[in-house]
């Protein structure tokens, strides 16, 4: 098992939108995506239980071959900027990706 901060050179967050946040996991090498893409091991319902909520909140997985890739987009739960917001500018929202680990 391999933790994804061995296999992956960045993981971000920050806002497509005042209502969506974007992630990537952009990875070390083109053998870890190859073989991550390989296995679908990045899913909605993967990332749906990570920060639990219905996979409705998910958006479509984008494997993005040039750069060895991973991105999608999770609706923000409040707007950006709305009062409660916590991260205006969405940039801290990658830390429920951090514990994953896959076989490879």
């Amino acid at each position: 098992m391999k933790k994804i901060t061995e296999i992956a050179k960045v993981i971000r967050s920050k806002n497509c939108s005042p209502f969506d946040l974007t992630l990537d996991i952009i990875l070390k090498n083109r053998q870890y995506y190859e073989k991550l893409k390989e296995q679908n091991a990045i899913t909605r319902d993967l990332i749906a239980g990570l920060y639990r909520l219905p996979v409705e909140k998910i958006g479509k997985i984008i494997w993005y071959d040039p750069a060895c890739a991973v991105k999608f987009s999770i609706r923000r739960k409040i707007s950006s900027g709305a009062p409660g917001d916590t991260d205006v500018y969405g940039a801290q929202q990658h830390a429920p990706l951090l514990a994953l680990e896959f076989d490879i």
